[in-house]
């Protein structure tokens, strides 16, 4: 009889502790749904923690619920045929008091810095991918061609004087990552260059580069390389 105590009570204790475990986990969730109608959108969703992309995943569906390990910040990417691809950091620190963070996302359709300035309001948090900017080979020399996409970016700046935007740089996954993290961090140092050149507020224009940390397919294809190179407009103040 004390043998059987004992043992029940070292399953109650480890009970104990793994119900202890599971109630302090942070899980972020949310759905996917159309900007335009709000109707739900089956997506790839894929995430990793940030910044060392320990821990990756990827799920389908009009939904999404995975846990938020050791509390690290995980950045999620979302893809859906016909829609924009929209890419969020999803922080532990913003759990609500059930132990979630939730983020519905709304996908809207793609594109351009010249068409999103006519059609969607410059909300905070807002992402525009500089479809039309073209760098030579591996350099931060901006084409001719991009002038046109550029120069309607420092129209919107001034349409909107209280914006402040980060001009976001990705590379692709090949190569060596800190010449990556460099030269995404001197495209964006020379778009910069460009729109102040073109009468741009310098203090209204952050920037930020992350290499090919941030994919949006990990797809060893040239189509995925060429997709994930690429130049951001995240608006953060209007």
């Amino acid at each position: 009889m004390k043998k059987l105590l004992f043992t029940l009570s070292i399953c109650i204790a480890a009970g104990s502790v793994f119900a202890q475990e599971t109630d302090t986990l942070i899980y972020a969730q949310g759905k996917i749904v159309s900007a335009a109608t709000k109707e739900p959108i089956n997506a790839k969703i894929s995430f990793q923690s940030e910044p060392f992309g320990n821990r990756t995943g990827v799920l389908n569906g009009t939904s999404y619920s995975f846990p938020l390990f050791d509390g690290e910040k995980y950045s999620i990417v979302v893809e859906a045929p016909g829609f924009a691809v929209s890419k969020y950091l999803l922080d532990p620190a913003l759990a609500n008091t059930e132990r979630k963070v939730v983020k519905d996302i709304e996908l809207a359709l793609p594109s351009s810095v010249a068409k999103t300035s006519e059609t969607v309001p410059h909300t905070v948090g807002h992402t525009m991918v500089l479809d039309n900017l073209i760098f030579a080979i591996g350099t931060a020399r901006i084409s001719p061609e991009s002038h046109e996409e550029l120069d309607e970016l420092v129209k919107m700046l001034k349409d909107y004087p209280r914006m402040v935007i980060q001009l976001e740089g990705h590379t692709d996954v090949k190569g060596d990552p800190k010449l990556n993290m460099k030269l995404s961090q001197d495209r964006v140092d020379a778009v910069k260059s460009y729109l102040i050149s073109k009468g741009a507020s310098k203090g209204r224009i952050k920037t930020k580069a992350f290499g090919g940390t941030l994919p949006l397919s990990k797809e060893n294809t040239e189509q995925a390389h060429k997709m994930n190179r690429r130049v951001e407009v995240r608006v953060l103040e209007n």
